[in-house]
This record gives C-alpha cells, structure tokens and sequence, in this order.
C-alpha cells in the first residue's frame, strides 16, 4: 500500500508529462507516480518511464475508464488525481495531500476558478460553461464546492474503494462532485495557480460535445440523486397544466350546466393522473435512495477496516 499514489491519465501528452512526472517527484518525494496511457499514439509512455513513474495501459478509450482501472488497481492511503498537460501546479500537490493524510478530508478540489482560470484559459466558452456547470450543481444539489470540473483532486481511500465509477468521459468530474455531496463525503477546496497549456499542446476536450454530455450527466444525476424533487417538480408542472385548462370548462359548467369540451376534460383527467402518478414515482424512488445510502455507510465501514488491515500488514512486513 503506497503512502502517496500520483495517478496521472494520459492520451498523447509526450510534449509535457515528462516535466509533469518530474514536477511531482520533486513536490511529493515519497509519492509513487503512476500514469496511464490511453492508446496514446505518441510517445508518452516512453517518456514517462523514462522520467521515472510506473507506466501501465488502459484499451478502453475515455478517461472514466482511466480512472476506473486506477481505482480499481492502486492502493494508497492518499491518491493525487492530475492531468497530463502540465496545466496545474505540482507545488499544491503537499497542501492537498496533509488535508487528506491529517484531516480526513475525503476529496480535496483543486479550485482554478477563484484563481487564474478565467484569464489563462483562452477557450471563452469553456469558461462559459464551467460557470454554468458550477451554478447549476451549487443550485440543485446545495453545496460549496468551488470548481465542479476540475481535473486536480486528492481522495481518501475511503473515498476510492467506495466510490462507483459510471462515466466513461470527461464528466467524470461531475458525477464524482456530485456522489461527494449526495454522500456527504468530507469535501474541502485549495486554490491553485491554473496555467494553460502549452503551445503546440492540445485540449482533448471538446467544448460542444462533452458539454452536452456533463449537462446530461448533471441532470441524470439529479434524477438519481433526487428523485422526489426531479419528479415532484414534473408533478407540480403537469398538475399545473391539468387545472388551467380545468378551470374554464368548470366555469362553463357552473354557468351553463353544460361542458362543450369533451375532449379537453378527457385530456385534463389523463394529465392530472399522470402527475399522481410521477409524485408516488418520485417517494418510491427516494425510499430506495434512502436505502441505498444506508448501504453506503456500510460499504463505507468495510472500506475503513480493510484500510486499517492492509496498513497493518505493510507495517508488519
């Protein structure tokens, strides 16, 4: 079981993980840096060996699947999540680190976005849309995480071994923000120095279509997460509807004693059923949310023991 784990997902990156390895080793001595390469078809894996970090293949393409393997293969009792792009500063790495080995912090976010982020960043709708990213998870899920997408993190192994990992992108970030709060994981933020890539050095990320997929995840995870909100709202939408057209043909009715909208009734009647129907949808579905976070605490508890095993056997040996 190691100490201090670097994990650092790479798709061609040979321009800048030789200085990102070497950053890290010399910011956390004591820390295994481990990188993973992502079918690069350049010469990062190469490099890194060769800058001294342990090297080892992911073939599923997509850097939830990265980051999937390295969880599920690493044991540390503190693990340091970077990119490869040189992009955030190994010099917070320590800081970030002491929180999770001395304060039990289960996720430490690097936060750019109360730094440099917004004027290094040369991409204005990533800016853009970090900012409504932020917004909407502060919003739905009512928490102080600073910086939903960051790439910059330190976990527990609490957090680690517990953890399920169902995004195969980018919006891995999102849906680990997110099962923090819902979990209500230990969380805290350290501002770091955000620094842009490199000339010649490519984002992976793109704007419009991994966009998309975060607000998909974000709203997905809402629906998980809360569901007798999701459908509590969608209830409240479809009641509303169902009685604004209601009212004018009950009016009719009391005036006349006639109702000359069948059809509009019928419809009326089917929608307000279907609202019953979402709000019972939505407290079945928080019950089972409920439970499921009981079972976290459980699985949480054996993560703690099974921590507590393997440090007393590297202690023994």
């Amino acid at each position: 079981m190691d100490k201090i784990a670097v994990l650092i997902p790479c798709y061609n990156e040979e321009q800048t993980i030789e200085k990102v390895v070497k950053d890290f080793k010399a910011a956390l001595p004591e820390a295994v840096i481990y990188v993973y390469n992502n079918n690069s078809k350049d010469k990062t894996a190469e490099i890194a060996e060769a800058a001294g970090a342990i090297v080892r293949n992911e073939y599923m393409q997509g850097k939830g699947n990265v980051i999937r393997r390295m969880f599920r293969e690493i044991d540390a009792e503190c693990y340091i999540m970077t990119d490869g792009d040189d992009t955030y500063p190994a010099e917070n790495a320590r800081e970030m680190a002491d929180l999770v080995l001395n304060k039990s912090v289960d996720m430490v976010v690097g936060d750019r976005l109360s730094s440099t982020y917004f004027t290094e960043n040369k991409r204005p709708f990533h800016n853009f849309g970090n900012s409504i990213v932020r917004k909407s998870i502060n919003i739905l899920f009512k928490n102080q995480i600073k910086d939903i997408m960051t790439g910059y993190r330190a976990f527990s192994y609490e957090f680690v071994k517990t953890y399920p990992v169902l995004s195969k992108g980018f919006e891995i970030e999102t849906e680990m923000s997110i099962h923090a709060v819902d979990k209500n994981m230990f969380v805290d933020n350290v501002v770091i120095t955000y620094r842009d890539r490199p000339e010649g050095s490519e984002s992976k990320l793109n704007t419009y279509s991994d966009g998309m997929k975060v607000l998909r995840t974000i709203l997905k995870l809402y629906a998980t997460y809360k569901p007798l909100s999701f459908w509590g709202w969608i209830s409240a939408i479809l009641a509303f509807i169902s009685v604004g057209f209601f009212i004018p043909i009950l009016v009719e009715f009391i005036q006349t004693g006639l109702v000359p909208n069948f059809p509009t009734l019928i419809v009326c009647g089917f929608t307000m059923l279907a609202a019953i129907h979402a709000l019972f949808a939505g407290m079945t579905l928080q019950t089972m949310v409920q439970k499921n976070k009981q079972d976290f605490e459980l699985n949480l508890n054996e993560a703690t023991n099974e921590k507590k095993r393997l440090m007393a056997d590297l202690n023994q040996n």
